[in-house]
């Protein structure tokens, strides 16, 4: 009889304690973000789409919520010094992580011992999505994607190309374009896109793969060529660059996305907050037309389809790179 008395007493208790704890979670989300401006951490140096998804988003996010978002750059580890900087943070929803793809769901399983775990963060949205692109240097003597082919046969390992790290999708894009061709290629990485393509423009590496925001520019400049596109479709803002398919090697396909993440425990009225704040962002024109006039496209997804997307992205990545025996070196 004691025994259940004081079991139906902890059950009234959890229950209290779980009621608390939910009302306490809406009463934090209809405050949030009135404490301190929010900070949206990026994986990356200045000059990549990562770099570039995080700065679009931040002013007019900063808008919606009524507090001040700031972008703050943390480069290096392919991904892991931002990663490690957010899944360590208070799961408040101050501190965010706009994240990259190739980092996410690629870069574990090329590292021997990755730094933090798919459970250290929960998918808030997706806001951005690209296709990779093959581009040059505009000096390199090609005009498509057959003549670099042959270019690195009558060269083998004579082509270097950047990446944003180890593991990142230009890393895997490289791969899958030299065992689909037949080629070597020296695998040159950086702290992000932005540094690769200074050192593009300056002649110090031969070419690279990525997303097309930062290099329209200076393909409409004529100081770097565009070979082809790894998506299933061109580009409205490169229309002459055809696809990796159309120029034979349709193996040669990918694609990234970019998405906001929280640290685990973030209550879920603060997600959802976020979220539905970031879909009125991302679901303005203007937004769209900008994403792209730059060679990407405005891509929203609610926390619980990103989260299967990541999962699903996650596991095929996984067989790719085993299949593929791509390694971090």
């Amino acid at each position: 009889m004691i025994s259940c008395t004081t079991t139906s007493a902890s059950r009234w208790l959890l229950a209290g304690a779980a009621l608390g704890l939910a009302t306490l979670g809406q009463a934090w989300a209809q405050d949030y973000p009135a404490r301190q401006a929010i900070t949206l951490v990026v994986p990356a140096s200045p000059g990549g789409t990562t770099d570039l998804a995080g700065r679009m988003l931040a002013q007019p996010l900063g808008q919606v919520l009524g507090q001040s978002v700031v972008v703050d750059n943390k480069a290096g580890g392919s991904g892991a010094i931002a990663a490690n900087l957010v899944r360590r943070a208070a799961a408040d929803g101050y501190t965010l992580l706009m994240q990259y793809s190739g980092f996410h769901v690629i870069t574990p399983h090329v590292t021997a011992a990755p730094q933090w775990q798919q459970s250290d963060f929960i998918p808030v949205t997706s806001v951005l999505a690209a296709p990779q692109i093959v581009v040059v240097r505009a000096d390199l003597p090609v005009k498509n994607l057959q003549e670099l082919i042959a270019y690195a046969k009558a060269n083998p390992g004579k082509l270097n190309y950047a990446s944003s790290g180890n593991g990142s999708l230009q890393h895997v894009t490289g791969v899958q374009l030299e065992q689909q061709a037949g080629i070597q290629m020296v695998h040159v990485p950086y702290k992000g896109t932005g540094p690769a393509l200074q050192d593009l423009l300056g002649g110090q590496v031969d070419l690279t793969f990525g997303t097309a925001p930062p290099f329209v520019p200076h393909v409409q400049s004529g100081r770097l060529r565009v070979l082809a596109v790894t998506g299933s479709e061109r580009l409205p803002s490169l229309p002459d660059a055809p696809t990796t398919a159309e120029a034979g090697y349709p193996g040669v396909n990918a694609s990234s996305w970019f998405g906001v993440f929280a640290p685990a425990g973030t209550p879920q009225p603060v997600i959802d907050k976020l979220a539905a704040s970031i879909e009125q962002v991302v679901s303005e024109p203007a937004f769209a037309q900008s994403a792209l006039q730059q060679g990407a496209k405005a891509d929203f997804s609610a926390p619980a389809a990103f989260a299967k997307r990541v999962q699903n992205d996650y596991a095929t990545w996984a067989g790719i790179v085993k299949s593929a025996g791509i390694t971090a070196q």
